[in-house]
């Protein structure tokens, strides 16, 4: 009947706008998770880097390199434990997410401009 082949049509139609939305999940899990890895990298260049530093200032850069290092663990905390419950509820934490992810290349462009002045 009509009503049976709408109903399936439906079906096919949310099918396959859940498998979009879980595949945009695990795309974007792999490139942010890509990002975290050279947050991480450039952490660990940065640090070798000030070695060479006065003491004053490689105590203020440590302290400052251990809060990036804390908000990146927590980003990659909060992607991990994401659970995908419906596309709404996914594109608004993918908002909140990049904006916390450029915060984050912010605070650490603002470190390293300040330590090759």
């Amino acid at each position: 009947t009509k009503s049976e082949t709408n109903v399936i049509e439906a079906q096919d139609k949310l099918d396959k706008a859940t498998e979009e939305y879980l595949t945009d999940v695990e795309n974007y899990r792999n490139e942010t998770a890509g990002k975290i890895a050279a947050n991480n990298k450039n952490i660990e260049e940065f640090k070798a880097r000030i070695e060479d530093e006065k003491k004053e200032a490689r105590a203020d850069y440590k302290k400052k390199i251990e809060q990036l290092e804390q908000k990146n663990s927590d980003i990659k905390m909060k992607l991990d434990n994401y659970k995908a419950e419906s596309k709404e509820d996914w594109e608004k934490f993918k908002v909140e997410f990049n904006h916390d992810m450029e915060e984050l290349g912010n605070a650490f462009k603002d470190l390293t401009v300040k330590n090759t002045k």
